[in-house]
């Protein structure tokens, strides 16, 4: 099968997903491809119950449409998942579910990208051609577990990525080791203590904690304000409210929050009421691991624990390299953009990326806006 279009948008999560209803509005024909079978799969297949936006809702909207105004400053998962739902209703999004591309070209023949493409429904290959091709397969596609901890592979008790946890429930009473101390770490580690786990989460690297309040005024301050003095000033809050942590193996970057999540894309993390835990001794901090033997687990300072299970929150890491060719440099090895944002969004010969600008919802929606002009004015002059 051979199917022609305008745009070809590989991606239906929320990143794709703006971005057909950017180019929808402009009258350009599009046609999405999702390797799963339903759209934003990361939200609704691999998201742990309790998880909500980290970020006040007027920073999390897709273009064109607001959150209503009942709703909370905070969006539940199951309210995002929802909303999401509407967004692909009422834009019309209709992608082609179950199709995993296996490669991306641009034939300069004819000018355009060929992408072929495997429909895992009937096991044939699909054939697609688009004078521009958008990735929208965003900096979460795969889950990655560190490979290079000795001794892993033949740890007794279960090991899972975080987008397989779903809750804490079967974990009551066991020992539970979370490695990872970014907001899915933490927020993972509060609920499985919340279940009853004794837990221990993994603190490798320096960090920053903030309440949610606290960045909602960083982001309003930006507006105002210089990133320098508004990390100043949120610091500042932030040590009233949380005191000195690193007593409890916490330490502080040199770095502000909001400069690091501009230079770095790194977020602060966003307290769900861990630190109160880790204050009482409910949760305990850990550095490295060092090595891991039958249900033990050695760390750096010389600590070694048994476990029942370790949970990896250590991120996601990108595919794109795995089947897109002649990228023009757009994306390097680690299949992330070359060019920071807000520099990153376009390449060569009519491809662009959307949702990598390590800047979440707020970042998908810019991009999505930007590729839309870009191609509109690039369609109309053609």
């Amino acid at each position: 099968m051979e199917r022609e279009t305008t745009v070809l948008i590989v991606g239906a999560g929320p990143a794709g997903l703006a971005t057909s209803a950017c180019l929808t509005l402009k009258n350009i024909p599009n046609i999405v491809l999702e390797r799963e079978d339903c759209c934003a799969s990361l939200w609704k297949k691999r998201a742990y119950d309790r998880l909500k936006l980290h970020l006040a809702k007027q920073f999390c909207e897709l273009p064109n449409m607001p959150f209503p105004s009942n709703a909370p400053t905070y969006i539940p998962r199951k309210d995002f998942i929802r909303y999401l739902d509407d967004y692909v209703s009422y834009f019309n999004v209709s992608p082609f579910y179950n199709r995993t591309v296996e490669s991306a070209s641009f034939d300069h023949s004819r000018r355009s990208w060929v992408v072929m493409a495997k429909n895992e429904v009937l096991g044939t290959m699909e054939k697609y051609i688009a004078k521009f091709l958008v990735v929208a397969t965003g900096e979460n596609s795969e889950g990655y577990i560190p490979q290079n901890i000795p001794g892993l592979d033949l740890f007794n008790g279960e090991v899972m990525h975080s987008s397989k946890y779903e809750n804490g429930k079967k974990f009551e009473k066991r020992k539970v080791l979370v490695v990872g101390s970014g907001n899915s770490g933490m927020e993972i580690a509060f609920d499985l203590s919340n279940w009853g786990a004794r837990t221990s989460v993994v603190v490798r690297s320096p960090v920053h904690v903030l309440s949610e309040e606290l960045v909602k005024l960083g982001m309003v301050l930006l507006k105002h304000l210089n990133v320098g003095l508004v990390d100043t000033i949120v610091l500042l809050l932030s040590k009233l409210k949380f005191g000195n942590l690193s007593q409890y193996g916490i330490q502080t970057p040199n770095k502000g929050p909001f400069y690091l999540k501009r230079a770095t894309g790194r977020s602060p993390v966003i307290d769900v009421g861990t630190i109160a835990k880790i204050r009482a001794r409910e949760i305990d901090v850990l550095p490295s691991i060092k090595n891991v033997h039958g249900d033990n687990v050695s760390f750096t300072n010389g600590v070694t624990e048994s476990y029942d299970a370790i949970v990896f929150a250590t991120g996601y890491k990108s595919t794109v390299r795995k089947w897109l060719k002649d990228d023009g440099g757009l994306f390097g090895e680690n299949g992330m953009p070359n060019k920071r944002n807000p520099n990153h969004w376009k390449g060569e010969n009519g491809l662009y990326c959307a949702g990598f600008a390590r800047a979440g919802l707020f970042g998908i929606s810019n991009d999505a806006k930007a590729i839309s002009q870009d191609i509109s004015a690039l369609f109309k002059s053609s």
